[in-house]
């Protein structure tokens, strides 16, 4: 059992799991009567993995490229429960992500932290109730749109100084707009009966959220004076910095980052794909670590949700960690740097039931993931997916066979139209 909390790994252990919550981990517990038994003898048991950087389940795109400030959309709005990435990112161990708008803007909208409760009624069921809510921002090529074609030339800004203004501008704006709803609830009661109140302004309260310190910033960030401006930017306005997403050239700067009090959660070993990437090193999670920074490893993709556990695993090669802090960089880091972490992210008494367990090591490229495990509900069989699938298969040829059927039929009576039934055409069954 890797706990990834003050327990370590343990050996030949047991986890009591009660109403979704987690009640003893260590020796020799007994299970009470009645209680579902799993022996995971020879396995590898850990806690649930978090994506700190998701985009999957979102319905109609993740950017608002016209237009620089959208602070007041919301990515909760949009969550598709069926996306058929959370059942394939559970087939990987992934039990939660954080799930972002674009990084086309240089203030985006609103994210939320998801538990991937694949099936689930109601996409509401998905949000994780109690974690704290956030705010996409983004520096860089994708906000002055380097490369975007000229049907995206005429937005303001297009330069890195002009992404600095914009975001320094719509602060002051919050805070005018705050003063002056202050300034008319102050207003005695006869005279604010006849005066016009402020317009209301949902991307301003966004940002006013962020000041008073009710909705964390994820930056979009690569390059290291960039990071350095967002800092000062963010000290200049008096709130923190959750996480760094991506931020490749954290290496040069993890002082500043640690100082600052944010966490970073970067690619493992992605560089040169496009030019401000040119100098990332496959040692920069590792490099930050040893400074001091919550560093995480996160996605940005759906295949790559799949995988993290092995993309973790890259931290022993690429910097030297033990296996056990490896495995943190998918586990209670991106907890702690979601203010997830006294719920999730280890497994310890009183946290959320949220587990996988594994064939093997969990950073060996030679492990699959077995079972995923919800608030103690499964989620995930990989014994009950390989008999469903054998089951579509069946299903496809029935379906192939029927239509064939009527194919020759046809054939026999030229002249007549081929009438559909609903037993020759599905959808469900031909659209997986």
């Amino acid at each position: 059992i890797w706990t990834c909390g003050p327990q370590g790994v343990l050996s030949n252990a047991d986890v009591l799991v009660k109403k979704g919550k987690i009640l003893k981990i260590g020796k020799g517990l007994k299970a009470p009567a009645h209680a579902v038994v799993i022996d995971a003898t020879g396995k590898h048991v850990t806690p649930g993995i978090i994506d700190a950087h998701s985009h999957i389940a979102i319905e109609g795109g993740v950017n608002e490229s016209t237009q620089a400030v959208s602070a007041e959309v919301r990515i909760e709005d949009v969550i598709n429960n069926y996306d058929i990435a959370i059942y394939r990112e559970l087939a990987g161990g992934t039990t939660i992500a954080l799930l972002l708008h674009g990084s086309a803007n240089p203030i985006g909208g609103q994210v939320r932290v998801a538990k991937l409760r694949w099936g689930v009624a109601n996409p509401d069921d998905m949000l994780m109730e109690g974690a704290p809510p956030g705010i996409k921002f983004a520096l860089g090529e994708n906000v002055k749109q380097s490369n975007w074609g000229d049907q995206f030339t005429m937005r303001y800004p297009q330069t890195r100084m002009g992404v600095e203004q914009i975001i320094r501008d719509r602060f002051r704006a919050a805070l005018d707009y705050e003063k002056a709803w202050q300034h008319y609830n102050q207003l005695p009661k006869k005279v604010r009966r006849y005066t016009i109140p402020p317009r209301r302004d949902l991307e301003l309260e966004a940002l006013l959220e962020v000041l008073h310190h009710k909705r964390w910033v994820h930056i979009h960030s690569y390059r290291q004076d960039e990071i350095l401006m967002f800092i000062r930017v963010a000290e200049d306005f008096g709130f923190r910095t959750a996480i760094f997403q991506h931020v490749l050239e954290g290496y040069k700067v993890a002082e500043a980052i640690k100082a600052h009090g944010a966490g970073a959660s970067t690619f493992s070993d992605w560089w040169a794909y496009k030019f401000e990437v040119y100098d990332a090193i496959p040692f920069n999670g590792a490099l930050m670590h040893d400074v001091g920074v919550v560093v995480s490893f996160n996605s940005d993709s759906p295949e790559l949700g799949r995988r993290l556990n092995t993309e973790a695993a890259k931290a022993i090669k690429y910097g030297g960690l033990s296996p056990e802090e490896a495995l943190k960089f998918v586990t209670i880091n991106p907890a702690k740097q979601l203010m997830i972490d006294n719920r999730v992210g280890s497994l310890e008494p009183g946290k959320d039931a949220d587990f996988v367990i594994w064939s093997g090591n969990p950073l060996s490229t030679y492990t699959v993931c077995e079972q995923t495990w919800i608030d103690g509900r499964k989620f995930f069989d990989r014994k009950e997916d390989l008999q469903m699938r054998k089951k579509v298969l069946q299903e496809r040829q029935r379906i192939i066979q029927k239509y064939l059927a009527v194919k020759s039929q046809k054939k026999a009576r030229p002249g007549k139209p081929e009438k559909a039934t609903e037993e020759m055409v599905s959808p469900g069954i031909l659209n997986n």
